[in-house]
Parts: C-alpha cells; structure tokens; sequence
C-alpha cells in the first residue's frame, strides 16, 4: 500500500478492492470519503441528492391519510421522499413475503401489507416495506391508509438510506405502538431486530428470524431471506 494507491482511490481512479490494509494501517493514513469495515475499504453514504430531500408542506397528517401521496411519507410537516428501491431491495422484500405471508395465511393471524400502504405512526406517516396487522386489529376504511401502526414493521435498507434515519423510524414505530420492528441490511445480510429502545438484537446469517409473541410460532433462517 502506498500513498500514491491511497490517492488513486480517493480520486475514484483505482477501486477500492484492489487495496490491501490492515485497520492499524487505516487509522494511520484514512481514506477521504471511506470508512475500514472487515478488512474492506467501504464508500460512507454520500449527501443525499436534491430529489431525496423532504419537501416542506402545508398539508396536515390527517390530509395526507385521507389523500396520500405516492412515493412519500408525511413526517413533523414534511413529505419526506421513500429511497427508489433497487432490485435487491425488491428481491429482499418478495422473500420475506413468501415466507411471512403463507405462515400468516394458513394461521389465520392477519393479514401483510406491503409499500404502497400508508400506517399513522404517531404525528407522522411510515410506508413500511413489509408490515404485519394482526386480524383483531383490521379495522377501518379499506380505501384509505391505516390511522393506526401496524404490529409489526419491516423496512429493507436500501443504498440512499441514510442510517440515522432507518434507525429514529425504528423508534418511532415502537413509540407509536408497533410491538415488533425488522430492518434487513442487504450489504451485511444482517437482520436486526427492535423491541424497545434497550431491546435491539443483530442476527446474523447463522441465526434463526422468529415472530416472538407479535406472529407467535414463525421462524426463518435469515440466510434465506438474503437469497
């Protein structure tokens, strides 16, 4: 490794897998623009664009249940724009409803909703890219979107996602009422799993998805979601 290499790779001009360092070598030198993750020199999330920006508003939350808007979330006044899905992130998303939706199905537990649906979490709106509503709770105007948060609420990070933001809609769920949040990371084929602000466990490909109390009896390899 040299400085010249190091150079390269700040300049977009040799790939960062073509470099090999250690983490002491890292912190000795750093990477403008890289973070050193498992031996691998990883691109920190850019700014986001103009486009993914949210967008002040007029509208009221209860507006925006009654008309909605495609492609947005409604949070603190805001439309807040949803990350263009990838086609990894839509092949994460039809796996977990494969597995999900066929054990909820012959259990008669509810019923799965997926992005397109608008849930009230709170003073904001979430379109979670999986979401789980048990069958006592379905209840309401089947043409509009749910003024209450589903049971459970699965979000699949996708490469605009900023990772402050995943985590404080996590939250926000669990405050709002969700009993059970999952985010999917496709780049470390990781699923973490939030219960509470103090209950938040990573699984790992090695590890078994269940449904705990909120889709009682459920349970998947997480390898098998990253498929």
């Amino acid at each position: 490794m040299t400085q010249q290499e190091i150079h390269e790779v700040e300049q977009g001009i040799r790939p960062p897998e073509e470099i090999k360092m250690t983490l002491e070598e890292f912190l000795a030198h750093d990477v403008e623009g890289y973070e050193y993750i498992e031996g691998k020199l990883v691109l920190k999330s850019p700014p986001l664009p103009p486009e993914m920006c949210a967008i002040p508003t007029t509208m009221t939350l209860e507006e925006f249940l009654e008309h909605d808007v495609e492609g947005y979330e409604y949070v603190n006044g805001e439309l807040v724009p949803m990350a263009p899905p990838s086609r990894e992130h839509g092949e994460i998303s039809v796996n977990i409803i494969h597995y999900l939706y066929s054990y909820v199905y012959e259990q008669k537990l509810g019923r799965l909703y997926t992005a397109e649906t608008t849930f009230q979490i709170g003073e904001r709106t979430a379109k979670p890219d999986v979401a789980f509503v048990s069958t006592a709770r379905l209840t309401g105007d089947k043409t509009k979107g749910f003024s209450i948060p589903p049971d459970l609420a699965i979000e699949v990070v996708s490469p605009s996602d900023v990772q402050s933001r995943i985590a404080a809609k996590a939250l926000a769920y669990l405050n709002a009422g969700t009993r059970l949040v999952w985010v999917l990371e496709p780049v470390t084929k990781t699923v973490t799993v939030y219960r509470s602000e103090r209950d938040i466990k990573m699984l790992t490909q090695g590890d078994t998805l269940t449904g705990e109390d909120v889709v009682p009896g459920f349970s998947c390899p997480v390898a098998q979601l990253f498929e």
